[in-house]
């Protein structure tokens, strides 16, 4: 197992850099994107369809908006896998009233025993503002200790900001 967990704020260049990470570690030419998000809006759609044109054809498509720890267990060893992204998986497990820590607990466990190569990429949520509201703190809190428990088990941990990535372990 070889983890890297990469975590940044919106548009920073977290996803672009796991992408050609993966891409560069992929012996076939062939990587696999485990996605999380959900097309519930005209918006997320185009961001979908935007990040699909970003990685090309050659590109193995895993949807797995609730069923992460699954989709990473089924990996095979000789997978190059990118996860984008963890904090849309852990709102999709809040909004279907999910139990969460289970959830992490199943992903930090997958993640772990999983032999493939892996990019987790999530949003650094616990830099701004403390949200107004007790959902926005409990998704804040939860996304803060998913991060932990996976930076534990990661080989290497990046942060990504403006495009540059700081290798933080």
């Amino acid at each position: 197992m070889t983890a890297t967990l990469v975590l940044g704020g919106a548009r920073s260049g977290k996803s672009a850099f796991a992408q050609k990470a993966a891409e560069g570690a992929a012996a076939t030419g062939r990587a696999t994107l485990i996605a999380t998000g959900q097309a519930f809006d005209d918006e997320m759609a185009e961001r979908i369809a935007r990040h699909q044109a970003d990685r090309g054809e050659s590109w193995i498509t895993v949807e797995a908006p609730l069923d992460l720890p699954e989709a990473v267990a089924a990996l095979p060893a000789d997978a190059v896998a990118v996860i984008d992204c963890l904090t849309l998986w852990l709102s999709n497990l809040m909004l279907n009233d999910r139990d969460v820590e289970a959830a992490a607990t199943a992903l930090v466990e997958a993640v772990a025993a999983c032999p493939a190569r892996l990019w987790l990429v999530s949003n650094e949520v616990g830099l701004g503002l403390v949200p107004e509201t007790p959902l926005g703190r409990r998704f804040r809190d939860e996304a803060g200790r998913l991060h932990q428990r996976l930076a534990q088990v990661a080989d290497e941990v990046f942060f990504v900001a403006a495009g540059l990535p700081l290798r933080m372990k």
